[in-house]
């Protein structure tokens, strides 16, 4: 059994040491000619209790899969991931179940996410089944509080999962995830596949139930726009590497990387009048399989050195906390 160590609000929950996560891409016999994609890179952070980190970055940064590396959807090729001072990384399979009541997951699709073959309070109830949680009548009560929790009513358990909207939907999937009562919940996309309005009432929804229950949240999205009121700091990826990580204010405020300000000048403008300088990429994403050497952005960055494509450059704090990984803040302490 865990002997997962006591955590209070602000404390460290979670910490990351230089995990990476890599994926055999073919099948050579011999490991010379065995290619890896390599989703996630050497990723090292921290995460306090209570906090909300958001990560973005394009579609195949990595983001995703260091969530489910973190959750131990998938085993990490190297590093360690600590939760609660314990070392998970290579946990026993028998030890695996009371990590899943800790570290919840919502999952971006909200109707391939649900078993279309049972009733709402079936699936918000199952978790608390498995982990022999309470006895029949106990769940079928929990059920409706989580029901009500999430802002649907406690008459809609007996109802299956197409007769409700995709932000219905989604709130489902959160009082499933919030049944087992856990601690960190890994937002994976969690409000992309809906509409601008309803993203807005999932993402209140997850602030207000951050304050009521003390969770902790890695959401992870596209786009800076999304996570910009609900995160207490940003962590913005590029092809497996986190390239930027600060408070929430700072990287909107002082964005170091040339990556984050394309990101933060690709969020829409309101106001037509107001001036808005946009920061086009040029460019694909390279392949994870075989990286470029030195700055993996030197191939798409404008501000790009010989230096850059030589060395890579180190991951450090440049003051007050802001993490950045680029050659053009040498100068800075």
């Amino acid at each position: 059994m865990l002997n997962l160590g006591p955590v209070a609000q602000g404390e460290e929950l979670l910490r990351l040491e230089d995990v990476h996560k890599y994926f055999v891409a073919n099948r050579a016999l011999t490991e010379k000619n065995r290619k890896y994609v390599k989703a996630v890179d050497g990723i090292s952070l921290s995460l306090k209790c209570g906090e909300t980190l958001g990560l973005v970055g394009e579609s195949g940064c990595g983001k995703s899969t260091l969530g489910q590396t973190i959750l131990k959807l998938e085993d990490a090729t190297s590093g360690h991931i600590f939760y609660r001072g314990v070392d998970i990384t290579t946990i026993k399979h028998a030890d695996m179940r009371q990590l899943r009541k800790e570290i919840q997951i919502i999952f971006q699709d909200p109707y391939s996410s649900l078993n279309p073959k049972m009733t709402v309070g079936s699936i918000i109830g199952e978790p608390m089944l498995v982990h022999h949680m309470m006895g029949a009548k106990e769940r079928d009560k929990r059920v409706g509080e989580l029901l009500e929790m999430v802002g649907l009513l406690p008459e809609h358990a007996k109802r299956y999962p197409h007769e409700f909207s995709g932000g219905q939907r989604q709130r489902i999937g959160i009082a499933r995830a919030l049944s087992v009562d856990p601690k960190l919940i890994i937002c994976d996309e969690a409000v992309s596949a809906l509409d601008v309005s309803i993203q807005a009432q999932v993402l209140n929804l997850l602030a207000r139930l951050q304050k009521e229950m003390g969770l902790t949240y890695i959401f992870i999205a596209h786009g800076l726009a999304t996570v910009k009121h609900i995160s207490d700091r940003v962590g913005v990826m590029y092809l497996g590497k986190m390239v930027e990580l600060a408070d929430d204010d700072e990287i909107y405020k002082n964005p170091l990387h040339p990556y984050t300000r394309a990101l933060i000048s690709a969020i829409p403008e309101p106001d037509p009048e107001r001036p808005h300088d946009r920061e086009v990429l040029t460019g694909d994403v390279p392949s994870p399989i075989d990286p470029p050497h030195g700055c993996r952005f030197h191939t798409r960055c404008p501000n790009m050195t010989e230096r850059c494509w030589k060395e890579e450059p180190k991951f450090r704090d440049v003051g007050g906390g802001h993490f950045a990984a680029c050659h053009m803040l040498d100068h800075m302490s």
